[in-house]
């Protein structure tokens, strides 16, 4: 039995995490165990498979890739999960062209996006909001 590789490529955005295993296979692609055609939030599903339609068929037809996404809302799972998936196609792909397409489309698909939530301070109700003062 041949030995196929195993890429693991993992992303964060916000306050969710997302862990890609892409291996070879016939362009299924799951995120959370659900295929990625039958996602219901329309504008996820578009954003997840935003990497896959740059990708194109050559390359999507000899992967399987599963997502797995915890933490942080939709939105952000759906990023973490294209973040992921992109960094691993380039990586089984080894192509320079698909990683300068993918800069050029969109440079999050491969860098991210570093900021995070500030923590809550002391005393505070927020990170930043004092608590009222009044004078009257």
């Amino acid at each position: 039995m041949e030995e196929s590789k195993v890429i693991i490529t993992t992303a964060r955005r916000k306050m969710a995490r997302a862990k890609c295993y892409l291996y070879q296979g016939k362009g299924r692609v799951m995120i959370n165990d659900i295929p990625v055609e039958v996602i219901p939030v329309e504008v996820m599903r578009l954003k997840i498979m935003e990497p896959l339609l740059l990708a194109g068929e050559s390359i999507l037809s000899q992967i399987d890739a599963k997502v797995y996404t915890s933490g942080g809302g939709i939105m952000g799972q759906a990023d973490a999960a294209r973040m992921a998936l992109a960094r691993a196609l380039v990586s089984f792909s080894g192509s320079q062209e698909l990683k300068d397409m993918y800069k050029q489309y969109d440079r999050t698909m491969l860098a991210g996006d570093p900021r995070q939530t500030e923590s809550e301070k002391w005393m505070r109700y927020s990170a930043r909001r004092w608590r009222q003062k009044s004078y009257r």
